[in-house]
């Protein structure tokens, strides 16, 4: 249960820095911070106290298995949430080419 929390707490960190930050860079770890502690909390939730690998065993088929189904989708998040953040880091270095600053504040005022 406590796992749970540390997930959340690290989604309110990463909230935080989102929120709170005006760099551009920053803003970019903050959301994998996010990204990262909701993998956290999809792993997690295929876990299975005392679980197995799910390959079933002819002699013992009565066993707790760990559930493959949220590991599956964490991997393939994995790949989209590392497309995006280059994207993301792509679309950042253009903006700071044009404006020569990564201060979302001196963005907003700069017109061009």
């Amino acid at each position: 249960m406590t796992a749970y929390w540390l997930c959340f707490i690290l989604f309110l960190t990463g909230l935080y820095g989102v929120i709170t930050r005006r760099n551009l860079v920053k803003i970019a770890i903050s959301l994998s911070v996010m990204e990262f502690s909701c993998f956290l909390f999809l792993a997690l939730t295929g876990y299975r106290e005392g679980g197995v690998a799910p390959i079933v065993d002819v002699a013992e088929p009565v066993q707790t298995y760990v559930d493959p189904l949220p590991q599956a989708m964490v991997l393939t998040a994995i790949v989209i949430g590392l497309a995006t953040t280059a994207m993301l880091m792509a679309v950042i270095i253009r903006i700071y080419r044009k404006y020569g600053t990564f201060d979302i504040r001196e963005i907003k005022n700069l017109r061009g």
